[in-house]
């Protein structure tokens, strides 16, 4: 299943008020590829979550495409919001993408408590270390 585009997200997004935010999250992480338990590993987890979050990247033709998962339902909602924000792009552009900033509008530390927003700038960092890896490969 392909997700929406983040400029839908955010549409809908600030539409709603602010409890049905939760439910926006819960609905976008169920739309998440299904991650095989296989990849879920020690190498693919991210640091520094409170939930369990494992992200595994491909590459195909120079583009990314991530499969990612959590055990939590909204930290899975953030986590597919990260990834719609990189989704299919090149190496080289994710590389020197900002994508805390492509998220910025959503405000995710207004509306989300700590716990649940804590692991996302490790989750970036890692997605920008693949990217640029692959870039310069």
């Amino acid at each position: 299943m392909t997700l929406p585009a983040l400029r839908d997200i955010l549409e809908e997004y600030q539409l709603v008020e602010a409890e049905d935010r939760y439910r926006l999250l819960i609905d976008l992480g169920e739309q998440l590829e299904p991650m095989n338990d296989a990849l879920k590993t020690d190498a693919t987890k991210v640091r520094g979550c409170s939930a369990s979050v494992w992200v595994y990247p491909t590459e195909d033709e120079g583009r990314l495409t991530f499969v990612a998962d959590s055990n939590a339902a909204i930290t899975k909602g953030v986590v597919a919001l990260v990834l719609t924000a990189v989704q299919g792009k090149p190496a080289a552009e994710i590389a020197v993408m900002d994508i805390s900033q492509a998220l910025a509008p959503f405000e995710l530390g207004k509306h989300l408590s700590a716990n649940r927003t804590q692991g996302i700038p490790n989750m970036m960092a890692l997605i920008r270390t693949t990217a640029e890896r692959l870039a310069t490969a």
